[in-house]
């Protein structure tokens, strides 16, 4: 007979913001990173890594991203400039440069770019107005379909969709079959905390038939 565990269970209205925040990012793992590029109304770059992120479809290619609100409650530069403009840059973040990423992820004031505190080059864009991140191997350049508020107050969600309009994709990246080569790629995950994880242990099933 199966032996299961026994289960704590944690109700989210009693408990603390921060604690319901924690357990969340420690069991929705790994999450893919969006290093996500911005333009401010006056034309600052803003530079952003955001780990609520994923694709959400194919026809078009669409993608999401979460910038949370910050701990006092107020909107993020990111949707600042993305209500603005309503265009951004999706770049994904290889191991190589993890550790600039995590310090773009530093609250700058708005009037100061992180992609130039970091160390990052930009790379022009072909269909939107922000920057590519020459760091980065692909990026996706989005144009913002909607925002989804949910919640209201500090770490509140608000869900940015995009759709991609295109691809860039690093010479000798990309596959004959259209994927990228994971292994080139190297992406980086995060996990609770301060963790990360990286792909580099990987295993193949086949589709049922």
């Amino acid at each position: 007979m199966n032996s299961f565990p026994h289960y704590k269970t944690l109700a989210v209205d009693q408990r603390e913001i921060r604690q319901n925040y924690s357990t969340l990012v420690s069991c929705v793992v790994p999450r893919p990173i969006a290093f996500v590029t911005t333009l401010s109304p006056s034309g600052v770059v803003n530079l952003a890594p955001f780990s609520f992120f994923n694709g959400v479809g194919g026809n078009p290619p669409a993608i999401m991203f979460s910038p949370c609100n910050n701990r006092a409650g107020q909107p993020k530069d990111t949707l600042v400039n993305l209500r603005h403009l309503g265009e951004f840059v999706v770049n994904i973040v290889p191991h190589a440069i993890a550790k600039e990423m995590n310090q773009a992820s530093f609250e700058y004031p708005p009037e100061i770019s992180e992609l130039e505190k970091c160390g990052f080059t930009p790379l022009a864009s072909e269909r939107v107005k922000p920057p590519r991140v020459a760091e980065s191997p692909v990026h996706l350049e989005c144009r913002l379909v909607q925002i989804v508020p949910v919640g209201v107050g500090p770490l509140a969600a608000n869900i940015c969709i995009g759709e991609v309009l295109c691809f860039h994709v690093a010479e000798g990246y990309l596959q004959p079959d259209g994927t990228v080569d994971i292994a080139k790629l190297d992406p980086v995950a995060r996990l609770g905390g301060e963790l990360y994880s990286l792909a580099r242990e990987r295993f193949s099933l086949p589709r049922p038939g």
